[in-house]
């Protein structure tokens, strides 16, 4: 990889910073992902140091660095910032380049994005008043279950109920799966039930017709919003190669363009 130069999207989420590098084809080279933690500066560079590495790359082989997320504008160390609806609608187009709807599924906000054939933002709507319809309720209803995180989706998959939770508040539907779990209620139905309620949540935001991309950490891990999402609407579900991963490329694809365009 000697004398090519690369392009680096910092997506800073308030769960997780995703750091991506792509070449001059718009490939994938390397990433990394780590918690935010409570310095957003450090949590930045560590990713960004880390993604470098893998890669066996220098600091002098980058062209530019585009940062976003919520966090973007304390990575001071990036060139440029672009918002998250911006770099999520670049990401997912990049890899379906149609008319589609992106519903991205963040830890503390979820993103519904429309786009047109040409991948122009129609209209995009957010969810950040609570932690329905989030990667945050599911943490949640794992810590109440004293379950890892990385076994929900297994056992969900052998529900064989599609009933959700009542309950969208967290804290109530705390109180209502313990009051399930003394009925006798299975713990893989449980777990359906929650991510059944962060897609009625999702749906309750706004209309999803078409094709739906669904991005975000939340479905990196658990197929089974898909599979759920897909029984409740009409129409196609699609999901790009690492979904947790669609802000910083689109940060990254930002990045390339910013340097084509400057003659870099």
């Amino acid at each position: 990889m000697l004398n090519e130069f690369f392009f680096v999207g910092i997506d800073v989420g308030t769960s997780y910073v995703k750091s991506v590098v792509l070449n001059g084809n718009k490939e994938i080279v390397s990433s990394f992902v780590k918690r935010t933690g409570t310095s957003i500066e450090k949590s930045s560079k560590f990713a960004f140091e880390n993604t470098l590495s893998n890669a066996s790359l220098s600091n002098n082989s980058i062209k530019h660095i585009t940062a976003t997320g919520y966090g973007k504008d304390k990575v001071s160390f990036a060139n440029t910032n672009k918002t998250e609806i911006s770099c999520h609608a670049k990401g997912a187009y990049h890899y379906f380049p149609q008319k589609i709807t992106i519903v991205d599924i963040g830890g503390q906000d979820t993103k519904v994005i429309k786009l047109d054939e040409q991948g122009k933002i129609i209209r995009f709507k957010m969810n950040r008043k609570c932690a329905a319809g989030t990667g945050a309720f599911i943490e949640e209803i794992a810590y109440r279950l004293d379950i890892p995180l990385k076994e929900l989706n297994n056992l969900a998959t052998k529900s064989t109920s599609n009933l959700p939770l009542a309950s969208f508040c967290t804290v109530f539907a705390k109180t209502e799966i313990l009051t399930r779990i003394k009925e006798g209620e299975k713990i893989e139905d449980l777990i359906k039930s929650a991510f059944g309620s962060v897609i009625k949540r999702i749906i309750e935001m706004t209309e999803l017709e078409g094709t739906v991309v669904l991005t975000g950490g939340l479905i990196a891990y658990n197929s089974i919003i898909g599979e759920i999402l897909k029984s409740e609407i009409n129409g196609n579900i699609l999901i790009p190669p690492s979904p947790q991963l669609t802000g910083a490329v689109g940060a990254a694809l930002f990045a390339f363009e910013n340097s084509i365009l400057k003659g870099r």
